[in-house]
């Protein structure tokens, strides 16, 4: 190999550096297998039936919180777990209701997100006092669902439980699994289930080439019923429709650009989500249910009225679930002159995190440039799954960084050496480096690289890996 020269860390014949000089794991068990996304169990069930305790049992470390007050809401909580060389994540759900009646809508709710959102679902139910009537409609709910669900039939501490164990099987989610999570009695083999009918990834949404999926997420009464409304109206065409309460998401599968997309549209953020409480909370709790399980958010912002907190926490939403995203303007019929001015410095001051999502000013009630969301869904799609070849990356790099190079750290230069895009959905790059980059000089390679490669409407998610290099083999 030609001798670096330059001073980047690449060679001066055209070719990059890779595994002969850098200890680099690109397969399974590599450096890089943590950005592979892993799919999700949920455990669900009413209060104190060990949930949490059951979720430290399977992560095999304390940090779920094991006293489960009912009426105390909060978030759904998720931690990564590994059994057998296999990775996953196990999500904790809380919000429960205090009063018997909320307390089984609460519970149907939480199987029902989960059914949306999880790969796998674990029900939990307290083998000592029997199937309730809460958890019957969690069954019920379960008893529909496509995605696999284990019953776990929990404070079986010894032999003289498993009869009530056994009657579980009335609750039609086939065998019940004991264990005691508390001593750790079996679950060993729910661990083994588990990942028997765990699939290797987690869904894609829509693979193979089924309708992609669109979370339409907003505040209250920015428009979004009435932008599906628009769109499923006039010359497209509804294929299905699944009604909902108020809080509850509406699904439909509208035709647009001559094929289906399945649309979400959900009850709006009115509270922090760990303040929020009944309906309200169900109404965040489902809005994010609806992006995780969505592959690109269309956002829509009220362009009559000041970007507000609301707006903001929403983007935020989608920027941490990495989900490609449309922004869309709406009530552009009440925006004058004096508010679009008013809008753009908006815009440049609380967007500024987000310059590559795609903006679109639109009216659902006139339909004004409704139709532009679909060229703009395409692009922010085709970009969340866009791969580019670990060659054309690399040569990019190198004429990048031979032109502006990172800045000096304690004295020394790091010199940026190798590339990889490790996942998609949201593109993932990891930088193989001497040493740690400056934020600025990764945020200006995220530029550089979008102005290369586009990734407009997408998120684009670099990591650093400082190496060593090894010694050359005589």
């Amino acid at each position: 190999m030609t001798p670096d020269s330059s001073g980047t860390g690449f060679p001066d014949d055209g070719t990059w550096s890779e595994e002969s000089d850098w200890d680099i794991e690109l397969g399974e068990g590599g450096d890089l297998e943590e950005f592979v996304p892993v799919p999700t169990v949920a455990i669900i069930g009413r209060p104190n039936v060990g949930k949490s305790t059951l979720v430290n049992r399977l992560i095999g470390r304390r940090e779920a919180v094991v006293e489960d007050v009912p009426g105390v809401t909060r978030d759904r909580v998720s931690y990564e777990a590994n059994w057998n060389g296999r990775r996953f994540m196990v999500q904790d759900t809380g919000g429960w209701e205090p009063d018997a009646k909320g307390l089984q809508q609460s519970v149907a709710r939480q199987a029902e997100v989960a059914m949306r959102t999880a790969d796998a679902i674990i029900v939990v139910v307290d083998a000592t006092v029997g199937a309730t009537s809460v958890d019957e409609a969690v069954a019920k709910v379960l008893r529909r669902s496509k995605t696999p669900v284990i019953l776990v039939a929990n404070k079986v501490d010894d032999d003289r439980v498993e009869s009530e164990a056994a009657a579980l099987w009335s609750m039609g989610l086939g065998q019940p699994y004991s264990v005691s999570a508390t001593h750790g009695r079996g679950t060993g083999d729910l661990l083994d289930q588990l990942l028997e009918v765990l699939p290797a990834t987690p869904r894609e949404g829509t693979g193979g080439g089924g309708p992609r999926r669109v979370a339409l997420v907003g505040k209250p009464n920015v428009g979004k019923s009435s932008l599906i409304n628009k769109l499923s109206g006039d010359e497209r065409s509804v294929v299905h429709d699944v009604a909902g309460t108020t809080v509850d998401p509406v699904d439909s599968l509208v035709e647009l650009g001559g094929k289906p997309w399945r649309f979400v549209d959900t009850a709006g953020l009115r509270k922090r989500v760990n303040s929020a409480s009944g309906a309200e909370f169900y109404a965040s709790l489902r809005t994010r249910g609806a992006i995780e399980a969505a592959e690109v958010a269309v956002l829509l912002i009220d362009a009559s009225q000041p970007i507000t907190e609301q707006d903001q926490r929403v983007i935020t939403m989608i920027v941490e679930s990495g989900r490609a995203m449309v922004i869309a303007f709406n009530k552009w019929d009440l925006v004058d002159e004096d508010r679009r001015y008013e809008l753009g410095r908006e815009i440049e001051r609380d967007l500024l995190r987000v310059p590559w999502a795609a903006r679109v000013n639109i009216s659902a009630k006139t339909g004004r440039a409704v139709q532009k969301l679909v060229p703009a869904m395409e692009t922010a799609l085709e970009s969340w799954d866009k791969r580019i070849s670990t060659g054309r990356l690399n040569n990019w790099l190198k004429e990048v960084v031979a032109a502006t190079p990172p800045p000096m750290r304690g004295g020394r230069l790091p010199r940026v050496m190798f590339a990889t895009q490790a996942a998609t959905r949201p593109p993932t790059f990891v930088l193989f480096t001497t040493g740690f980059l400056e934020a600025g000089y990764r945020r200006f390679l995220e530029r550089r690289l979008r102005e290369e490669f586009g990734f407009d409407g997408s998120p684009v998610r670099i990591s650093v890996r400082v190496r060593e290099k090894r010694e050359r083999r005589k």
